[in-house]
C-alpha cells in the first residue's frame, strides 16, 4: 500500500473531501476538444507581468439574540474585509474595505457603540448555514467593488468561485478546494495526471450561472493524486477563443506564485500574495475579544 502526506494543515479542514458530491449541473466537455480527445495542455505562451489578486475574509464576532415581544430568534453580528494585492514585479497591497453585519431575519436593527456599527443585513431565514450564506454574498459583492475600483492589470484572480461574486470583467475565479465531482469518470483520471504547470481542457459548467472552468496544477503538491490541483472559472460572457487564453495566462502565470510548504499551511494552493493579503485583512477585522467587549456594552446601553 502507497501513502502521500497531504502538505494541507489539517486544522483548515481537508482541500478534498473524502467522497465528492455529484454536481447538480450540466457540464460540456467538448468544447474546446471533443471529450474523447481529452489530454493534458501544457503550460504555454508569455506569464503576466501585472497580477491583481482579490480576496475576502469573514469572522463571526459574536452570536446574538433579537428579544421580541413575541419570540425570540438568532442573529450572527460578522466583519467582513476584502482587498486587493497587485504583483508587478513586487507585491503592493492597494485597497482594503471592512464592512461590518448584523445578519439574520429581515427587520433587525443595528447594533453601534465606541464607533462601530454592525448594519443589518437579511437573511432568507434564521437558520446558521443561511445566514453564512448571505455573508458570502454580501463578502463576493465587496470584494467586486475592490476589483471593479481598481486600474486593470494583465490578469484579475478572484480567490473563489465566480458564483459567489459579482462579475468583473475578465477576472478568473481561482477555487483551491474541491468538494463536488464535476466531470463524469470518462475524464476525472486526466486530473490525476496532470503533472505540475498542466491543465485540463476547458469545460462549460452550469449550475446558477454558466461560465468556462478547468483544472490546473501548480508545482509543489506532496504525491497525492489530488494535491496542487486548483480549480479556476472564467465568465461566459467571454468569448471561447479569449477563455482559453486566459486559461493559458493563468498556466503560465500562476505556478510562480505557488506557496512552499515551509511558507504556508495550505501549500502549494495558498498563493503566497493571497497568503500576506489574508493577513492583513485578519489583523483589519480587529481584535474579537475587543469587538465581542463593544458589542455586550451597546446592547446592554
Amino acid at each position: 500500500m502507497d501513502y502521500a502526506i497531504d502538505a494541507w494543515d489539517p486544522q483548515y479542514g481537508a482541500a478534498m473531501a473524502p467522497v465528492l458530491d455529484d454536481s447538480s449541473g450540466t457540464i460540456d466537455l467538448d468544447v474546446e476538444m471533443p471529450e474523447a480527445d481529452w489530454r493534458p495542455i501544457p503550460a504555454g505562451g508569455e506569464s503576466a507581468s501585472d497580477v491583481l489578486f482579490v480576496d475576502g475574509v469573514r469572522r463571526v464576532d459574536a452570536r446574538v439574540w433579537s428579544i421580541g415581544t413575541e419570540r425570540t430568534e438568532p442573529a450572527l453580528a460578522v466583519s467582513v474585509a476584502a482587498g486587493a494585492v497587485r504583483c508587478n514585479g513586487h507585491a503592493t497591497i492597494v485597497d482594503t474595505r471592512v464592512r461590518r453585519m448584523l445578519v439574520g431575519r429581515a427587520g433587525l436593527d443595528a447594533i453601534s457603540g465606541s464607533g462601530l456599527t454592525w448594519r443589518p443585513l437579511a437573511a432568507a431565514d434564521d437558520d446558521e448555514a443561511t445566514m453564512i450564506g448571505a455573508v458570502q454574498g454580501e463578502m463576493g459583492r465587496l470584494e467586486a467593488e475592490v476589483a471593479a475600483s481598481l486600474p486593470a492589470a494583465d490578469l484579475t484572480v478572484l480567490d473563489g468561485p465566480l458564483s459567489g461574486h459579482v462579475l468583473v470583467g475578465e477576472a478568473v475565479g481561482y477555487v483551491k478546494s474541491h468538494r463536488v465531482a464535476y466531470l463524469p469518470p470518462s475524464v476525472e483520471g486526466l486530473v490525476r495526471r496532470l503533472a505540475p504547470t498542466e491543465r485540463t481542457p476547458l469545460f462549460v459548467l452550469q449550475t446558477n450561472r454558466t461560465r468556462f472552468s478547468w483544472y490546473l496544477r501548480l508545482p509543489g503538491g506532496s504525491g497525492h493524486p489530488w494535491s496542487g490541483v486548483v480549480r479556476l472559472e472564467a465568465p461566459a460572457t467571454a468569448s471561447l477563443r479569449r477563455a482559453i487564453e486566459l486559461a493559458d495566462l493563468v498556466g503560465a502565470t500562476l505556478p510562480r506564485f505557488a506557496s512552499p510548504p515551509h511558507r504556508d499551511a495550505r501549500a502549494p494552493v495558498n498563493l503566497l500574495p493571497i497568503a500576506g493579503l489574508e493577513d492583513t485583512l485578519h489583523h483589519l477585522l480587529g481584535d474579537r475579544d475587543f469587538l465581542h467587549r463593544r458589542l455586550r456594552q451597546a446592547v446592554a446601553a
